[in-house]
This record gives C-alpha cells, sequence and structure tokens, in this order.
C-alpha cells in the first residue's frame, strides 16, 4: 500500500524576532538545533517563556504540530503555554500534544488498551472509587480489619501507589517509610496482588495505571513504540527535576527514535521526594545522554540582589547539584532580615504587626505571605490575624480549627465540659468502631435523656447499642478515656487533656490508621496541646477556639475581597512569588524537618529553603523562634543550620523590641 506523508515547507524567514523576544541565555536554549537539551532553569529566570519561544521556533521551523509532545504537570500549564504560543504566531495549534502524563497516557490507551487486556472503553478510577475497591479486596480476602488493626482503605491505597512512582517494593516502601505496619506486609502484598487483578478483570484503571499501562505499550509492543517514537520528532518536558522513575522511562522511550528531547528544570527546586520524585532523573540526566547540550539560565527577573545573594549562598552548599548563580536584573534593595524572636508567640505578633504597617503603608494583603516546613507551624500566626480582623488564606490545607482531626479532639474536650453538647456526642461516638451515624444517635438521645448525659454513658447508658464483639472492646476503651478526661486535675489542664485523648486514649493509633498523612496530623495536635498550656482550664480554651472560630467564618464567604495575606507550606509555595515573605520556624527540629536523616535528606531540605526565599521579590524576612511551650514544658530551639551556615553579610540581624500601650 502506498504511503503519502504531508510535510509542511520550513520557513526560512522567521517572523518572531527571537534575539529581541529573548536574553542571550534563553535564545541559545530556544534556537539550539535538534538533540537530546537541558535547560536548568533557575528560579524566577524566565522557565515558561523559553518553552514557549522552543515550540513557537520549532513549529516557525516547519514542524506539524502533531509531530510535537509538551509534556507538563499540570493541564493548566500546558494550555497556559499553548495559548502563548498561539498568542505569538497568531494561529492555532491544532494536533499539537500537550498535557500532563496522566493526560498522554489516557489518551494512548483508549487506542490500544485492547493490547493489554483491557477494553478500550475502561473506566478511571478516582481516589474514592479507588479506596472502595480496595475494601472490597480486604472484604473478599476475609481479612479481619479489628484483629490485624488494618489500615483504612485510603491509607493501604497511598502505600500501594507510593510503590507505583517510586520503583520500590511494597515491603521496601513499608519497611523505608511506613514501618509501623511491618507486621502487616505479608496481608498488604496479598491486597495489592488482588486489587491489581480486580482492576484487570473489571475493565479499570487507577490514575497510576495510566502510566504504567503506557509504559507497557511501549515495552511489550515494538509497534507502538516506533508508531508514537515516529510521530514525536520533538518532546518537550517541563518541570523535569519532578519526574518519577516510571515517567522518566516513558520519556527515554518515547524518544527512542528521533532523540530530540527538550527537557527543562531546576535540581535545585527537587523537593518532591515524598511523592515519587527522583532527584536522580536530572542531576545523572548528562551520564545518561552524554551528548546532551546544557543550558543554565540565570538572570533573575523576580528578586533584589540581596535576596538572590542569600538564595545563591545557601544553596552553594550542597554537594548534588549543578552549580548556578543566579544574578538579578532588579535594583537593589533592603537586606534580608532575620529576626531571632522570644517565642513563637512573640514570633506570631511580630508578623502581624508587620503586615499591618506594610498594609497601612499602601501593599496589598496578596502580596505578602507566611511560609513554614508543616501545615502545624502556622496556627499561632493564623490565631493572631483573626484577632485583628486580618483576611488570611491557607493554601496548605484548612484552617487549623476547620481539620478534622483537631474537631474530633477538640470534641472529646466539649462532651467533658458540656454534657449535653449532641453534636460533639455524635462525632466522638462515631469514631468508634462499628458506631455509624444511627447507632451514634441513638446513644446520644438515650444519655441526653438522662440527668447528667456523661456519667450516664460511664455507667452503661450504651449498653445495649454496643453488644457486637467488634465494638465492645472498643468502646470499654472510650468509657475509660471519658472517666479519665472528667477529672478535675485534667479539667484544668486543657494541654494535658489532650495527651491523654492522643496518647492514652489511642486518637493517635486511629490517625495512623484511617490517613496516610497521619504524621503531619499528629503534629498539629501536638501544637494545640502547646498552644492550650496558655489557658487555665479546658472551658476557657473551648470558649476562645469557639470565638476565634466565628471570627473566621466571614472569610469563607465568596463574596468577600480577596486581597488576602497567604499562609502556606513552602512545598506549596513552588511557582508562586509575593513582594513580602515571612520564613517562620526557622529552628533545628522544625526547619529543617527533624526526619531528614541523611545527607540526601539533608540537601533536600536545603533545596526547600532555597526555593523559599526566592518566592520574595522584595522582603524577606527570616524567624527564629528560642522557645515554645510542650508536653513537657519549655523547649528551646536553636536557630537552623541554614541560618547558620550563610555568610552574615547576606542579612541583617535585627531585634525585635515590645512596649506595652502604656510604656511598661
Amino acid at each position: 500500500m502506498k504511503k503519502y506523508v504531508l510535510t509542511s515547507d520550513p520557513i526560512t524567514e522567521f517572523n518572531i524576532d527571537y534575539e529581541q523576544e529573548l536574553n542571550p541565555q534563553q535564545y541559545q536554549a530556544v534556537t539550539c538545533t535538534d538533540g537530546t537539551i537541558l535547560v536548568l532553569a533557575g528560579a524566577g529566570t524566565g522557565k515558561t517563556r523559553t518553552v514557549t519561544y522552543r515550540v513557537a521556533r520549532l513549529i516557525e521551523s516547519g514542524m506539524p504540530p502533531s509531530s510535537i509532545l509538551l509534556v507538563t504537570f499540570t493541564n493548566k500549564a500546558a494550555r497556559e503555554m499553548l495559548q502563548r504560543v498561539e498568542s505569538v504566531l497568531k494561529t492555532n495549534l491544532r494536533g499539537l500534544w500537550g498535557g500532563t502524563f496522566h493526560h498522554i497516557g489516557n489518551i494512548i490507551l483508549r487506542r490500544h488498551a485492547n493490547l493489554l487486556g483491557y477494553e478500550l472503553n475502561f473506566s478511571i478510577l478516582d481516589q474514592e472509587d479507588s479506596k472502595d475497591l480496595v475494601e472490597a479486596c480486604v472484604s473478599e480476602l476475609g481479612i479481619n480489619r479489628k484483629k490485624w488493626q488494618l489500615p483504612k482503605a485510603g491509607v493501604l491505597h497511598s502505600i500501594v501507589s507510593l510503590s507505583v512512582n517510586t520503583g520500590e517494593t511494597l515491603e521496601q516502601v513499608i519497611e523505608e517509610r511506613m514501618p509501623h505496619f511491618i507486621g502487616l506486609t505479608n496481608k498488604i502484598v496479598k491486597i495489592a496482588s488482588l486489587y491489581k487483578s480486580k482492576k484487570a478483570e473489571l475493565n479499570l484503571m487507577d490514575f497510576d495505571d495510566l502510566l504504567t499501562n503506557w509504559l507497557r505499550l511501549l515495552e511489550e509492543h515494538p509497534e507502538i513504540l516506533e508508531r508514537y517514537g515516529s510521530q514525536f520528532q520533538q518532546i518537550l518536558v517541563d518541570e523535569y527535576q519532578d519526574t518519577n522513575h516510571v515517567q522518566s522511562k516513558l520519556i527515554d522511550l518515547m524518544a527512542s527514535v528521533h532523540g530530540n528531547i527538550f527537557v527543562v528544570g531546576d535540581d535545585a527546586q527537587s523537593i518532591y521526594s515524598f511523592r515519587g520524585a527522583n532527584f536522580a532523573n536530572i542531576i545523572s540526566f548528562p551520564k545518561r545522554y552524554p551528548d546532551v547540550k546544557l543550558f543554565k539560565l540565570t538572570t533573575n527577573y523576580r528578586s533584589t540582589p540581596q535576596i538572590l545573594s542569600l538564595a545563591n549562598s545557601s544553596i552553594r552548599i550542597n554537594r548534588k547539584q549543578f552549580a548556578k548563580n543566579l544574578h538579578a536584573v532588579r535594583p537593589d534593595g533592603d537586606m534580608p532580615s532575620l529576626l531571632p524572636v522570644r517565642d513563637v508567640y512573640q514570633q506570631a505578633r511580630f508578623v502581624v504587626q508587620r503586615i499591618r504597617d506594610m498594609h497601612a503603608e499602601g501593599k496589598p494583603f496578596s502580596e505578602m505571605a507566611v511560609l513554614y516546613r508543616s501545615h502545624y507551624h502556622s496556627m499561632e500566626v493564623q490565631m493572631e490575624l483573626t484577632k485583628h480582623n486580618i483576611p488570611f488564606e491557607i493554601r496548605s490545607g484548612l484552617r487549623f480549627f476547620e481539620q478534622a482531626h483537631v474537631k474530633d479532639v477538640t470534641a472529646y474536650m466539649r462532651v467533658v465540659v458540656n454534657p449535653s453538647d449532641e453534636l460533639a456526642w455524635m462525632r466522638v461516638l462515631k469514631l468508634m468502631p462499628g458506631v455509624g451515624r444511627v447507632t451514634a444517635h441513638k446513644i446520644t438521645m438515650a444519655a441526653l435523656g438522662m440527668d447528667d448525659p456523661l456519667e450516664a454513658i460511664i455507667n452503661g447508658a450504651a449498653g445495649k447499642f454496643t453488644k457486637r464483639k467488634n465494638m465492645r472492646a472498643s468502646f470499654d476503651l472510650f468509657l475509660e478515656l471519658l472517666n479519665k478526661l472528667k477529672q478535675p486535675e485534667l479539667l484544668e489542664q486543657p494541654s494535658e487533656m489532650i495527651r491523654e485523648i492522643l496518647v492514652k486514649g489511642g486518637y493517635d493509633k486511629h490517625l495512623i490508621a484511617t490517613y496516610p498523612n497521619a504524621n503531619s496530623r499528629i503534629e498539629d495536635i501536638e501544637q494545640l496541646a502547646e498552644y492550650s498550656r496558655g489557658y487555665s482550664n479546658t472551658e476557657e480554651l473551648l470558649s476562645e477556639l469557639a470565638l476565634l472560630g466565628t471570627m473566621g467564618e466571614e472569610d469563607t464567604d465568596g463574596s468577600v475581597e480577596k486581597d488576602r495575606v497567604i499562609l502556606t507550606s513552602v512545598h506549596q509555595a513552588k511557582g508562586l512569588e509575593w513582594s513580602s515573605v515571612f520564613l517562620i520556624w526557622l529552628c533545628e527540629g522544625r526547619f529543617p524537618s527533624p526526619k531528614a536523616s541523611s545527607p540526601d535528606d539533608d540537601e533536600e531540605e536545603r533545596r526547600l529553603f532555597y526555593v523559599a526565599s526566592t518566592r520574595a521579590r522584595d522582603d524577606l524576612y527570616m524567624l527564629c523562634p528560642g522557645s515554645s511551650s510542650g508536653y513537657d514544658g519549655l523547649s528551646f530551639f536553636n536557630p537552623s543550620r541554614f541560618i547558620l551556615e550563610l555568610p552574615q553579610d547576606v542579612y541583617e540581624r535585627c531585634e525585635v523590641e515590645e512596649r506595652h500601650a502604656y510604656g511598661y
């Protein structure tokens, strides 16, 4: 059969003046000839612009859009780049393949999944669907969840997913990342095996399958590899430092025919190993492709020279990296400020007062951000912002007291302080294994019909509703906890009450069995306990929390103006920027994370500090609390190693002096 190939004539005269539109570093990368190209794009150096103009250059050179594959980590990023290319070229890019790895995998599998034993109309499982199927597998295997203290389906699925994304066996993932489940390894392996076979049997794929099955197609069917390898003459990958081992293999295979890969990333911003991202993909790229052409984008358009000097000094300490030095095009600004503060409360007061002062001078709230290593670090700042009625938005999760686990713990406290609190009873009762909404309602109504609902439940009012074997033991422990919590010494020490609920009451075990991010939730509860030490009794604490919750409700109204201070973890802040950035809790044991136990962990934590500091355009405030109250009394902190290792000429050390309203 004859085959006709339609091609476009190369454009010999380019309509775009690339030298005018790009700086010299960007121009070299964009106009480079074919082959394997690695562009190391430092923070704020115009990465998106470079990818955009590279696509435009290829099309102006006569490359059909259907021969170009642009892979990004969000569909939004792909749309933004393609819209910019269309705007630059003033033409439609119909036919160009652009989107996330999962999006591209879905398109290819819709055409060829039958080769792997699927029907082409396979269904894609979302997170909830995946959890439901895992739960069905647990039931089919007849595993007694209570006897073996098996974690919930969402946790089991996260273990399976992490294994896929890291390329580690389930045994390795459990041993290295979730050692508290080592005793369940064999059962988890059986569940994972059945989950995999069930998906194939029912013509289902989850998100991970969109990658692994795409990879199987290429590895097991050479004709599919030849087809797409031949079609895509140019492959561009954005944020390459965030790829996992499956994604890296996919790119290598897809580019194996023509060998034209244009990958853009920044090794200094590789901060997602906990999701399965593999730092080795970018750092070892030149070894895998010895003929690679390497370009560095180091002209930063975002930050002042002073902020870049600090960031450069920090990241320079890492041993595993492509050395580069960002330089600014902006004029000089203020030195970054280092602020040793007495404790976390003074830290919060400083941040909020400085925000108020800058806003009074005309700076919008939305141009200010508070960054931190972990979500629970933001609690005191949230409280202080709320007290001063300053609008804020949380990007790292829910507001502290809106989180389910915080509500659970305060519900225990509420039923002891106010035994007639029907909503609190419903909440704590539903935490018991085997107690659903109907049973919880029956128990609550029976108790509320008594003179003292708390004593009624402790003395057996719920007995006839909790006779089943899967309920009795856990409910007895619950009654023991209630009996302990009502003691006067605990009512006068809310911090100790929270500790009793978390540790001796077994709520920490509930979190581990229920949530993939159990450790961060436990940290939240511990931080709540620390905060509670400032209150003389539990009733006072609960009253304050209720008032704070009410004060924050108006901020959730969609009609309220969007000029808000941003509070976010550094991980969530990547790719964003603000005029003024407050980087809080820069202490050993907080930032870097205490879980960073290896040299590689330490380098990733330093990259996280680098990302945080390069979010600031004009002002960078770094705060180091000296102390914080905790379970065991007052804890003292040393400044973060990321501060101590900096040259002292890259920041200005400032003092925080507090004066009361009347001068004393």
